[in-house]
């Protein structure tokens, strides 16, 4: 039941979609219908592909090297003072820069290939995961701090046994929000200078006036972001087990 709900929205949502162009006629070059989106894509399933590909591995080298980075931050911050003193300012006001002003100087930086989609990518996870990592680890419960002070476990010690598990829950949260967005950084990063991704071909569709193709190449990279979440999503229920049962007994 919990896979049927969204598939019936989004059917639902194709429907309405279809209807909406069959009632009011707009042109095919504005708003293509669901079914010439379907052909379309069909049509040119290698050239997807191929561009799905090269977009894919952008997203999910972003994502592991933004998760890894901000983790460490995070843990970096919350055990020393001083750090946190001088590198939370500087993150938090990052976020003040708009991502598409960052994106033609990254590209100027380190060139058309992939690696200026991957650090734009990176720029948009960090800190997502930052953050809700951060919070987690500074909101452990005092009491278990206090008693591990007390067996003798302080520093690193109590930051790998009491603090890092204690705070996986947020880091999950934080993983989560930054499969949903991670995808932004490197289509944005395709749209300002590439020759190949989802986002270049999107560029190109459009001015050919193959909007069907555009739609299809989006739709796929809505896919793939929808994938990415829902193999995050299990991958922290598998490793913050209790987590999971807690979801369970609130459906309950």
């Amino acid at each position: 039941m919990t896979v049927l709900k969204p598939i019936l929205v989004a059917i639902g949502l194709l429907l309405l979609w279809q209807a909406a162009v069959l009632v009011t006629g707009v042109p095919g070059y504005i708003l293509p219908s669901p079914a010439a989106v379907l052909r379309a894509g069909l049509a040119n399933a290698g050239l997807l592909a191929s561009h799905a590909a090269v977009t894919g591995a952008e997203i999910l080298a972003g994502f592991l090297l933004g998760a890894a980075l901000g983790s460490a931050t995070a843990i970096a911050m919350a055990r020393f003072a001083a750090v946190r003193r001088w590198v939370l300012p500087v993150v938090v006001a990052s976020q003040a820069i708009p991502v598409f002003a960052l994106a033609p100087v990254l590209v100027l930086w380190l060139g058309y290939g992939p690696t200026s989609k991957i650090a734009m990518a990176v720029l948009v996870i960090y800190f997502p995961v930052t953050a809700a990592f951060l919070d987690g680890l500074r909101r452990t419960d005092p009491g278990w701090l206090d008693l591990a002070a007390i067996m003798g476990a302080r520093g690193w010690t109590a930051m790998r046994w009491i603090r890092i598990p204690a705070a996986l829950p947020a880091l999950g949260s934080g993983l989560r929000m930054a499969a949903a967005v991670a995808p932004i950084g490197a289509v944005i990063g395709e749209w300002v200078g590439s020759s190949a991704g989802l986002g270049y071909l999107m560029l190109q569709a459009n001015a050919r006036l193959k909007v069907d193709l555009m739609f299809a190449a989006l739709a796929l990279l809505a896919a793939m972001g929808l994938i990415l979440f829902f193999a995050v999503d299990r991958t922290v229920r598998r490793a913050v087990p209790w987590l999971a049962e807690s979801d369970s007994n609130e459906e309950d």
